[in-house]
Order: structure tokens, then C-alpha cells, then sequence
């Protein structure tokens, strides 16, 4: 045997990672060995190897799944992979501050801080009757802003050209709890005047009166947004006043314009 090869326990020592791993790395065609023995099955390693197999047992550690461990090694050029590397711990640390939030959120809920709440006003206004194009779909809270953005850029494009276009400001109707398990689901709902067909669905949005808070931009991300729809959940149930239909966020400026102190969005509670 090629003295420049090792085998799979002394390959295994020298990078830092099990016969199991390897084997398993193996099935996975992340890191393949240079020779098997077509006799007796065994794993033969070359020298050279060892700098990606200990690459690969470092991401490991960092809990980086196969798939984003296997684009880094297959990325070859150092820089590239440092971008990868860099672009994983990003994302890793927006999922811990999510995380972050949503636990202070929730021991605020359970040790029933009034005064937090207290901070956002709640108002009763009512509500014409609505023609609205809709789109609808099941989608959990990761997916929840791309899917909002494509949607609602497809019911711009249906509504543009049909009688005064949009006449409302767009909202969001939650139809069930939305979080990393539940996926609602979610209709986005934009107000338009049509005179002729429309490529997306259309339905009367009935005229009601709602509780709702105004938020300025910073606070519309998840889960901030939790305090806000509490808020009002909570003035509602305060009040004895029936909920008549899903919750909903109504967007009534350029979002993408505002600043983050900007008022951006009202969060809605439509009452009997």
C-alpha cells in the first residue's frame, strides 16, 4: 500500500474526527477516502486531506449543518469560504437575538407586566366596507417578511390599471398563530376600486368597528411585534368586548421610506 496513504483510524486521530464521522462524511460524499480496499472494505486517507477534515470537524462544532459544511468545502478559494463562514454566524446570531426576544417577551406575558403594555394606546375607530384583491397562503414566521414582500408586489401589479388602482392602505389578516410551528394562515389584503378583471382573487372586506394601537417602524419586527397585538388583546378582553374576526396589521405608510421612529402600522382588533 502507497505509504502516503493512512488508514481510517490513524486519518480519524489526526483530524480530530471519529471512524464514524468519517464513514458518515463519507455517505454524505463531503469527504471521500482516496482508496477502499475492494477485499475487505477498508478506508484509506491521503496526508493531504487532513486540512479539509479538520476544516470540516471545526464547522462541526459550530453546529453548522452538513449541507452549509459541505458549500464551504466545496467553495475551495479561503475567501469565499470566509464569506460563507461569516454569512452562517451572521445568521446564527439574528436567531439568537429572535430567540433573545421572544424569552423576554414571554416573561414579561407570565409575570404579567401591565406597565409594558400600558406604553401603547389603544383607540376604537370604524371601518367602511372594503373591496379587496387577496392573496393567502400557510407560512411560518421565518418565511412570514419574503412571502409579504413577493405578495404584495404581485397585487400591486394586479391592481394597477383597474379603475383607481389602491384606495386603502394594505393590511395583513392573521387567521391563526404564526410562529416557528403554525402557519397561520396569513391573507394579505390590498383596497382597490376595480372596474374589469383582476388576476388575483377579490372579496368584500365587511364594514366593522376595531380596537388598534399605532407602532412606529422599529417595532414592527418579530417577535416585538408580539407586545403590540397583546396590547390590544388585552384593552379588548379589558373591555368585555367580543372579537369578531382575525387580528390584523394595517400598513398605512411607505415602509420602506419611513425611519424607525417613523408610525408605520396600526395593529388591529375588528370587534362585534
Amino acid at each position: 500500500m502507497d505509504e502516503e496513504l493512512l488508514t481510517i483510524g490513524s486519518f480519524a486521530r489526526r483530524s480530530w474526527l471519529s471512524p464514524k464521522a468519517l464513514r458518515l462524511y463519507e455517505r454524505q460524499g463531503l469527504l471521500l477516502p482516496a482508496a477502499v480496499d475492494e477485499h475487505n472494505g477498508y478506508r484509506w486517507y491521503r496526508a493531504e486531506q487532513l486540512e479539509t477534515a479538520r476544516l470540516i470537524a471545526r464547522l462541526r462544532r459550530l453546529e453548522m449543518p452538513l449541507a452549509t459544511v459541505a458549500a464551504i468545502v466545496a467553495a475551495g478559494d479561503p475567501r469565499t469560504q470566509a464569506g460563507l463562514i461569516g454569512e452562517y454566524w451572521s445568521a446564527q446570531e439574528h436567531a439568537t437575538a429572535v430567540r433573545r426576544e421572544i424569552a423576554a417577551h414571554l416573561r414579561s406575558r407570565l409575570l404579567d407586566d401591565r406597565e409594558g403594555l400600558s406604553m401603547y394606546e389603544v383607540k376604537v375607530r370604524d371601518v367602511p366596507e372594503q373591496t379587496v384583491l387577496t392573496e393567502q397562503r400557510h407560512v411560518k414566521a421565518q418565511d412570514l417578511p419574503a412571502w409579504i414582500d413577493e405578495a404584495t408586489g404581485r397585487l400591486l401589479k394586479a391592481a394597477a390599471g383597474h379603475g383607481d388602482g389602491v384606495v386603502g392602505p394594505c393590511f395583513i389578516v392573521y387567521h391563526g398563530e404564526v410562529n416557528e410551528d403554525s402557519d397561520g394562515p396569513v391573507e394579505i389584503c390590498l383596497p382597490v376600486n376595480p372596474t374589469g378583471p383582476v388576476d388575483s382573487a377579490v372579496r368584500v372586506e365587511p364594514a366593522h368597528r376595531e380596537a388598534y394601537t399605532r407602532i412606529i417602524k422599529a417595532q414592527v419586527g418579530y417577535p416585538q411585534i408580539l407586545s403590540a397585538f397583546d396590547a390590544v388583546g388585552q384593552w379588548v378582553a379589558g373591555q368585555g368586548l367580543p372579537v369578531s374576526t382575525s387580528p390584523r396589521e394595517v400598513y398605512f405608510a411607505d415602509f420602506g421610506a419611513a425611519g424607525p421612529d417613523d408610525e408605520v402600522c396600526d395593529i388591529a382588533f375588528p370587534l362585534d
